[in-house]
């Protein structure tokens, strides 16, 4: 029965319907459902600007403030973070981190709960490493791999010192490239709540060692030999009248730096390799030593005994001040010695790349502490080397 009732039922012809005020005339328009008796009905009202929403005040207030970091550091760089701060002012936060040790000798680590809970909120996370000795890299890296997992913003880990660098390459069949291992590990950084971590190495050994890290790993590379032209002209203001001249230990550290002592007279000396001696001689520029104050530079000294044996050199040749200066003062087992009380140097300026160093010099004639925490502080606030 119903079946042919509906069957008989004419069908209704559907109606034009208008086309809603939101997309008339090519504007958008938004459309206001008042309450009865609370005034006429607008149907189409321009849109109007978005509202703040205040519900987010406190994140908003952190999102939009000043460039801020929070700088976690280790305990054996603590002097270097805290001028870092000091360069920032009110942009940089040092973090509160305990660094003990357990029974067995593992690393106990802390966090402050604090810091841990607002680290997204900061502007940046920045981390201080310095891997100068295998018994502190395993308890750095616990913290590496653990603060983008806390959701560290904008994680940055600067290494003042890529301390396997030396060990680049295999020569014969068995030796492992440990700068290759050391990226590798650096490499495996967590991504953050924002992507990968960046990594800041000051003074790579050799440019190639760039392609040894990952693609997950975003890598810059700094130098701290421009901390070397500020001493040079300190130096020229204390001593007007005497003249300066750059040499380079060999030929290896005149292809990296020369580009940057350009308006400088250069001198290169070569070294060639006898058994376990190295015999230094001058290649270039002879005619800038006699009278001149030379200064020695190179990125890195190792025994130092280059250095050592590039300055007898000089003075043989009639050079009447020698200084040195490099960015990474390894000199394991106290082969800083050598130079002290020796008379032959006038200046060593070295960096606290390497803390060890930096702190068994201090106060000893002829060494002089830079430190790189300017640089860094430089690079975190956003301003371009000069």
């Amino acid at each position: 029965h119903f079946a042919c009732r509906a069957a008989r039922r004419p069908r209704r012809r559907p109606r034009a319907r208008a086309s809603p005020p939101s997309l008339r005339h090519g504007r958008p328009f938004v459309v206001h459902w008042l309450p009865a008796g609370r005034g006429p009905l607008n149907l189409a009202q321009p849109a109007m600007e978005p509202s703040v929403d205040r519900s987010f005040g406190r994140t908003a207030s952190v999102l939009n403030r000043e460039r801020q970091w929070l700088i976690f550091y280790h305990e054996s760089v603590r002097s270097t973070a805290v001028q870092v701060k000091e360069f920032l002012g009110s942009e940089g936060v040092l973090s509160k981190l305990e660094w003990n040790r357990f029974d067995d000798g593992f690393p106990d680590l802390k966090v402050d709960r604090s810091d841990a809970q607002r680290l997204e909120q900061f502007y940046g996370t920045c981390l201080i490493l310095s891997l100068h000795s295998p018994e502190v890299i395993f308890e750095q890296l616990c913290l590496l791999h653990e603060l983008p997992r806390m959701r560290a913003k904008n994680f940055h880990v600067i290494l003042p010192w890529f301390c396997t660098g030396t060990m680049e390459r295999v020569e014969t069949l068995g030796q492992i490239a440990t700068a290759k291992s050391l990226a590798d590990v650096l490499s495996c950084c967590p991504l953050g709540p924002d992507g990968p971590a960046t990594l800041v190495v000051y003074d790579i050994h050799w440019l190639q060692e760039q392609f040894y890290f990952q693609d997950r790993l975003l890598l810059e590379l700094r130098t701290g030999v421009s901390l070397c032209a500020k001493v040079l002209d300190k130096a020229k203001k204390a001593a007007p009248e005497e003249e300066f001249a750059i040499a380079f230990p060999d030929e290896g550290a005149h292809k990296k730096l020369k580009a940057t002592f350009a308006d400088h007279l250069q001198i290169v000396c070569e070294k060639v390799r006898d058994r376990d001696k190295r015999i230094v001689s001058i290649m270039e520029g002879k005619e800038h030593i006699k009278g001149k104050h030379c200064v020695i530079i190179d990125d890195m000294v190792m025994s130092g005994a280059l250095m050592l044996e590039c300055a007898h050199q000089l003075r043989a040749e009639g050079a009447a001040k020698i200084s040195c200066f490099t960015v990474h003062a390894v000199m394991p087992k106290g082969a800083y010695k050598k130079f002290v009380g020796n008379g032959l140097l006038h200046r060593f300026w070295i960096t606290d790349t390497v803390p060890t160093t930096a702190a068994a010099v201090a106060g000893k004639e002829p060494f002089e502490v830079v430190s790189i925490a300017p640089l860094i502080a430089r690079y975190l606030a956003g301003i371009p080397e000069p």
